[in-house]
């Protein structure tokens, strides 16, 4: 039998480390845009967002353009996880995709009951997110004492759930529809995958020109223009095979990890970040939408994500790594709490003509997501420890396969009898 410590790739290593540089430099932009809010040219900083730029505004180019970029990363990102990743295999993809969905359905639960026919209803989509360079960039903190496959697990979690938020801003969130407009960039679309799949153009050039028409023309559709970086994201030809060079996918993805971590996501804070805290800030916090919000992310999250974990193991459906044990799964739910990137996002779509709701709930987001991440790190730093190692499927024997297949596969009263829960 042979036994191995998880080993990751250098795709994913390359990815884990940008995202804790990023998740840094997001805390700083962050903290310099709150400060410039509440000073003396706060006002001044807030009109320069205004700005108009070509018939937009900065902000909505930020919003609207920049995050492109960066939904074409998430992307790329999904694609590498489903053709080579964790997500490859049905069997490893069911435990992060059961944990998404226990992340996603929990927290629109929580905020729904407590908005249910009330203006604030739209932002049910809101606790819904989870950051990925915030949640990653805490894990890596942690470094050694956490597992690699907790790593592995948080990095799938986080690529679904914005799948799932990319999702709900196509379907709920698009304004008055185009349909010439929309049938113009599903055209534009579908040029580009023949191009992938019947010509087989390998370079780049020709997708990304396509992918700025598609943009252009889903801004004019109504339908929201990011979702133009992720359709991209799936029309770039791609290789399986492990860190291939050669691939567009790969070396677009690679290309765009660093201006998505140290630009672009920097730039949307400073842009979505600078409130004003009034002196009835703590009155702006016990709202309907705040409570909804602040409940979502700091218990709906970890409630969900373990919750539907667990009973995917006990039905037998997924395999829990043998280094993860559920306080593991725990910690990782209390960081799919940090919503902040996507949450504020949706917040500006959710709310787009009351400007006083939109600020009420980014600072609902900002508190939520600093007390899960807050709470993550100390779970994780006390309980966070490696059970053990985990096991290579392909280097053992049938045996011990189905031993290990035996122990993951028990109902939750074995489980709890192993001693694996918390």
């Amino acid at each position: 039998m042979a036994v191995i410590q998880r080993r990751l790739s250098s795709s994913f290593e390359r990815f884990f480390h940008s995202e804790k540089a990023g998740g840094v430099l997001l805390i700083v932009a962050t903290s310099i845009s709150l400060i410039i809010a509440n000073s003396a040219v706060g006002e001044g900083y807030q009109a320069f967002w205004q700005w108009k730029l070509g018939g937009l505004s900065l902000e909505h180019w930020v919003n609207d353009g920049l995050m492109a970029v960066f939904f074409l990363l998430i992307g790329l990102e999904l694609e590498r996880e489903l053709y080579s990743g964790e997500l490859s295999d049905l069997r490893n993809a069911l435990l992060p995709i059961a944990g998404a969905l226990g992340g996603i359905c929990f927290p629109a639960l929580i905020h729904f009951s407590l908005n249910a026919g009330t203006a604030t209803q739209a932002g049910i989509a809101i606790p819904m997110a989870t950051d990925i360079a915030f949640a990653l960039g805490i894990l890596a903190l942690l470094g050694s004492r956490v597992p690699a496959s907790l790593k592995v697990f948080l990095a799938a979690l986080a690529v679904i759930d914005d799948l799932g938020a990319i999702v709900v801003i196509a379907v709920f969130y698009t304004a008055d529809l185009s349909l010439a407009y929309l049938l113009g960039a599903l055209g534009a679309l579908g040029v580009l995958i023949l191009l992938n799949r019947v010509f087989v153009v390998m370079s780049l050039l020709p997708y990304l020109v396509g992918g700025a028409v598609m943009w252009f023309l889903l801004l004019k559709s109504g339908v929201h223009a990011t979702i133009a970086g992720v359709l991209l994201a799936f029309a770039i030809p791609y290789s399986a095979r492990q860190d291939d060079q050669a691939s567009p996918s790969h070396r677009l993805e690679h290309f765009l990890h660093h201006p998505v971590a140290f630009l672009i996501l920097p730039i949307f804070a400073l842009a979505n970040t600078g409130i004003e805290i009034g002196a009835d800030w703590h009155e702006r916090l016990t709202t309907s939408n705040s409570i909804g919000i602040f409940a979502g992310l700091v218990a709906g999250k970890p409630i969900g994500i373990t919750l539907l974990c667990f009973a995917a193991v006990g039905l037998g459906l997924a395999r829990l790594p043998l280094d993860l044990a559920w306080r593991h799964i725990a910690g990782a739910g209390f960081l799919g709490g940090i919503g902040f990137t996507m949450s504020i996002f949706i917040t500006n779509l959710a709310f787009v003509e009351d400007g006083q709701t939109v600020v009420d709930s980014k600072m609902a987001i900002l508190a939520a997501s600093v007390i899960a991440g807050a709470l993550g790190f100390l779970w994780l730093t006390l309980f966070g420890k490696p059970t053990g190692v985990d096991t290579d499927p392909s280097t053992m024997d049938l045996e011990t396969h189905e031993q290990g297949a035996d122990l993951h596969g028990k109902t939750l009263l074995a489980v709890l009898a192993r001693g694996d829960a918390l």
